[in-house]
């Protein structure tokens, strides 16, 4: 005898619970249409020119496929990206201009790590200060397992940290990311790399390209000890008004001078760690913290450099600068050694912030540079208007056809169908307007033809289950327990029905591109979708259903009598007899 499924009731109260939250998370979106793609409503284009006049073929496919990832890395967002001439990048992404994206697209993502030798006001006239780094490890730095040490910045010098900027933004920083390597309980610089602070430390001032050339290629040393000519350049350069990254010439080779985006400059080493070192980026909100984050992996190399760093920056006054398209984006002090390449760039993030830096640098840095201005135009959607309203006819009517199918041939039963669908309809809907605000799922064609197509599969998990307890009643058993063998029987047969579909869509999602991922995304929703629905409120629907003697004794209207059924009335057979 089959076993007694748990109450039915308390199945389909905790299910109309679930779909109740999905609905609160859309409420509180604030969106109730869903986000429509290119062909269905429109959206932004943009075009990107690329410098220097034509370019190499294979670079520019390769910035475009770049610029696909980032926009499109979810692979449910469905924008376009195409190169034109040689020379352009053309991307086109649904719905309303979004005040991130032109920097998502054309951010050249140039990640490099380098030391901090001399910081000043870039916004003074030339020449004004050029005082060491402050004596406050750098704005924002978290410790990797405890607070950090309170900044001495009452002592500070000109163009210390502890200077109020003008919204006294915090700036991001850069510590061990949590839960990985423990730095030692007191770390020690090595004798050979750590910063020697005396007098007697005064720029080289060699003339010989050689010795600058020597002094350059050992970044701790250079760091105490800078070389004239870099010292020269400091000292006339000036910050950009507008508190735009600096237009320098970032070579990974030979010091740099630029700024922040708070008018201070800098004076810093030779790259120590390259983004192609780079092995992951993510967003989010480290353990125990309210900020948003930047995580950071590196690769093998990087990770031994980054430990060989901060085991000798520890406890000194010393900072470390990580800079993004030849702007500093952080300049912190280290306050434990991080030696397996897990970190965190912290700070003054936003969740949007965090993300789009994560995006840019976990997709890579472009191989070639745009112009500043890209051209930016809205654009309407590639089909008639009226293909959306033929396409949502055309599910509609399919659904009231199945319906309508399920009502004449299973009477009482085809209720349960005509709920389940509605229910299904229902939660789908709440899914799609939960991913269009969350993860940038857009609506196009080929997925409502993905939603309408997913109909027909959730009708035929209703069949089977339904054609399993009538055999089940067939032989004489009670609708209580044919729902029960039933299910045990109609179970596996939907569950592998369902694989199959889904495997379908994963497979189209992973190796189609455009808008069949789209289809292959919104036929995996709903295959999902179905399997939730038939398992948690289909099942213990009926299961409740057979409670009532208008089901269970076979009323002529229930779909369960005998002439339903195919059986002959003899003498001695009542149905909802005891198996």
């Amino acid at each position: 005898m089959a076993k007694k499924s748990p109450h039915p009731g308390r199945t389909i109260v905790v299910f109309f619970i679930g779909m109740a939250v999905v609905f609160g998370l859309v409420a509180l979106g604030g969106t109730w249409k869903p986000g429509l793609g290119l062909d269905l409503e429109g959206g932004t284009r943009i075009r990107l020119t690329a410098t220097g006049g034509n370019v190499d073929p294979a670079s520019l496919q390769t910035a475009a496929d770049i610029i696909d990832a980032r926009v499109n890395g979810s692979g449910i967002t469905e924008a376009e990206v195409t190169t034109q001439s040689n020379q352009y990048i053309v991307v086109e992404v649904p719905g309303a201009s979004q005040k991130n994206l032109i920097d998502i697209v054309s951010r050249q993502a140039q990640l490099r790590f380098r030391l901090v030798a001399q910081v000043a006001d870039g916004t003074a006239p030339a020449g004004t200060s050029t005082g060491s780094p402050s004596s406050a490890p750098g704005s924002g730095v978290l410790a990797p397992s405890a607070t950090p040490t309170p900044s001495t910045s009452s002592s500070a010098g000109p163009g210390a940290r502890d200077t109020p900027t003008a919204k006294n933004r915090p700036l991001p920083g850069f510590a061990q990311r949590a839960g990985t390597a423990t730095p030692s309980a007191s770390p020690t610089p090595s004798g050979s790399a750590s910063p020697a602070a005396s007098p007697s430390s005064s720029p080289s001032a060699s003339p010989a390209d050689q010795t600058r050339k020597q002094q350059i290629d050992d970044p701790l040393t250079w760091q105490n000890s800078p070389d004239a000519q870099s010292l020269a350049e400091f000292a006339k350069f000036t910050c950009p008004a507008d508190g735009s990254a600096a237009q320098v010439k970032d070579n990974p080779d030979f010091p740099l001078v630029t700024c922040d985006d708070q008018g201070q400059k800098f004076l810093l080493s030779k790259a120590i760690i390259e983004g192609t070192q780079l092995t992951g980026a993510s967003a989010g909100i480290p353990q125990n913290q309210v900020a948003w984050a930047v995580n950071l992996s590196l690769n093998g190399e990087g990770a031994k450099q980054l430990a060989t760093v901060s085991r000798a920056l520890v406890g000194t006054d010393q900072e470390f600068a990580i800079v993004l398209d030849g702007q500093v984006l952080s300049h912190p002090g280290f306050t434990g050694v991080i030696t397996d390449g897990n970190a965190q760039i912290t700070g003054g993030f936003g969740q949007q912030a965090a993300q789009d830096l994560a995006t840019s640098l976990k997709y890579g840095s472009l191989p070639i540079a745009f112009e500043k201005d890209p051209t930016i135009e809205e654009i309407g959607a590639s089909l008639a208007g009226n293909q959306l309203s033929a396409g949502i006819t055309a599910g509609v009517v399919g659904l009231l056809l199945v319906m309508l199918y399920c009502l004449l041939y299973y009477r009482g039963l085809g209720l349960v169908v005509i709920a389940s669908l509605v229910v299904a309809g229902t939660l789908t809907y709440g899914m799609v307007l939960l991913l269009s605000e969350s993860a940038g799922f857009t609506l196009t064609l080929p997925g409502i033809a993905g939603l309408i197509v997913a109909v027909g599969i959730t009708a035929d998990s209703f069949i089977v289950f339904f054609e399993r307890i009538r055999d089940e009643m067939r032989d004489g058993k009670s609708m209580r327990v044919a729902v029960e063998n039933g299910w045990v029987r109609a179970r596996n047969t939907c569950l592998a029905a369902d694989a199959v579909s889904l495997l379908a869509a994963v497979v189209l999602f992973i190796f189609a591109a455009g808008v069949v991922k789209g289809f292959a995304f919104a036929l995996g929703l709903s295959t999902v979708i179905d399997l939730v629905v038939f398992f948690w409120f289909t099942k213990p629907m009926v299961s409740w259903l057979g409670h009532f003697d208008f089901f269970n004794k076979g009323h002529r209207l229930s779909g369960l009598d005998a002439e339903n059924l195919g059986l002959d009335r003899l003498p001695g057979v009542r149905m909802g007899g005891k198996a």
